[in-house]
């Protein structure tokens, strides 16, 4: 079984910043990629920034330029620096281990991140 712990979620002010992390334990066979998403209330899940191992990323449109997503390969962790935050950045942050496949992906619990003044 595979564990994904986050933190760094909470209020910030608009044009603020946080930092999330997502530390991942247990059986992990191999990484393909890591990942953050985000739900906002009445909204699907959407993809915010993908890194696979090899470093090569991926973000969406309405967060280029403000957020920035890294990894510790090592420490099988992900981070993700969100800065200048927007009222409708405002969701479940949720991240995501992706494995080859063939085999299993997990979520974490989701984090809250409320941008509001």
């Amino acid at each position: 079984q595979v564990q994904l712990v986050e933190s760094g979620g909470g209020l910030v002010q608009p044009g603020g910043s946080l930092r999330l992390s997502c530390a991942a334990s247990g059986s992990i066979f191999s990484i393909k990629a890591m990942g953050w998403y985000r739900q906002a209330p009445g909204k699907q899940r959407e993809l915010v920034a993908a890194i696979t191992r090899g470093g090569d990323r991926n973000y969406a449109d309405s967060v280029k330029g403000r957020f920035t997503i890294s990894r510790d390969n090592a420490k099988n962790t992900v981070y993700l620096q969100m800065n200048s935050l927007k009222p409708e950045d405002t969701a479940v942050y949720y991240c995501k281990l992706s494995q080859p496949p063939g085999l299993k992906d997990y979520w974490g619990q989701g984090t809250q991140v409320t941008v509001s003044s």
